[in-house]
């Protein structure tokens, strides 16, 4: 089988590269990058020379280079996204392009070049925000409310997958996940921005008061759900995939990280909220459970002080990335 993986050397995308690749080796994986800031080769070192691999540069906006990356595919695994919700507000358009137009075109081909499969990969931020006291969780029959311009941008790519299913008949499939976090992921991200930051001797920026509420997926237990989508999901189908069963929000995951870097509360540094910063995000993930049998293997805190101790082990990767 023959797979394209788009945004394949960023954060998710190189971490599933690597995950399917030592899963399906009989797999031969196209992974086509326009190596932005946050694309990085380096993450995939190790299957570089591989004869199952194939790396293509090239933004999937560009039509031509997407006609070539997807000839002979049966399943197209699409990551490529603009993802930081800061940039979005500074700069929505690179957003609207990558994520709304971008998406199109690989429907397009998709269809022509009749795919067996396209996977596309969301985010719960689609959902909007709940009120800290709202026990509920977000599903797949929430409500789309977005509230940044990445969010608005993914709900759009969200809806067109979605609208070559039913008008179509494209075999898709999607899933809508929760922050992730492990090795490989750029710096300006929460968690590996406070890691990398401690090292070296700087603040911890936490927005507002610091009771925001995220649900926190392990990368490795993500791209567990993808392979289980792929293998047994339902055409035309969404799942959310989540890692949490209990709240908890971005100030305590500050306080976890310090304790296990053996440093105390004076290094974090409360700023000023970022434009619609959404409250708080939870994650229902019974259907991809008991449909699939998927559900997260790695604890938060046992897999947050491994991922510490990557960005440890690893400086000569990140720091460059901090210049960027």
């Amino acid at each position: 089988m023959k797979l394209l993986v788009t945004g394949g050397a960023g954060f998710i995308g190189s971490n599933f590269v690597l995950y399917w690749m030592a899963h399906h080796p009989e797999d031969f994986v196209v992974n086509l990058d326009a190596l932005t800031y946050a694309g990085n080769l380096e993450n995939l070192k190790s299957v570089a020379n591989n004869p199952q691999y194939q790396f293509i540069r090239g933004n999937i906006c560009d039509t031509k280079i997407v006609v070539q990356a997807m000839k002979g595919v049966d399943i197209v695994v699409h990551f490529a996204a603009e993802s930081h919700v800061d940039r979005s507000i500074s700069e929505p358009a690179p957003f609207v392009m990558t994520n709304v137009v971008g998406t199109h075109a690989l429907l397009e081909e998709a269809l022509r070049a009749g795919a067996k499969r396209f996977h596309h990969i969301s985010t719960d931020e689609v959902y909007g925000s709940l009120k800290l006291s709202d026990s509920s969780k977000f599903s797949e029959r929430t409500r789309y409310d977005p509230r940044s311009p990445y969010s608005a941008s993914k709900a759009g790519s969200d809806h067109l997958v979605n609208a070559y299913y039913h008008t179509y008949g494209l075999p898709i499939t999607i899933t809508n996940c929760s922050n992730n976090f492990g090795p490989y992921q750029f710096p300006e991200k929460f968690i590996p921005l406070a890691i990398t930051n401690i090292l070296e001797g700087k603040k911890v920026p936490v927005y507002g008061d610091g009771k925001y509420v995220r649900d926190w997926l392990y990368v490795e237990d993500h791209c567990r759900a993808i392979d289980a989508v792929l293998q047994k999901g339902k055409i035309g189908e969404t799942y959310c995939v989540g890692g949490l069963t209990e709240d908890m929000n971005n100030l305590s995951v500050v306080k976890k990280i310090l304790h296990i870097m053996g440093k105390d509360e004076s290094v974090i540094e409360f700023v000023k909220d970022r434009p619609g910063h959404d409250r708080k995000y939870a994650i229902d993930w019974a259907k991809i459970r008991q449909e699939l049998g998927w559900e997260p293997l790695h604890d938060f805190d046992t897999w947050l002080a491994k991922t510490v101790l990557w960005y440890k082990e690893h400086e000569s990767w990140w720091r460059p990335l901090k210049t960027t």
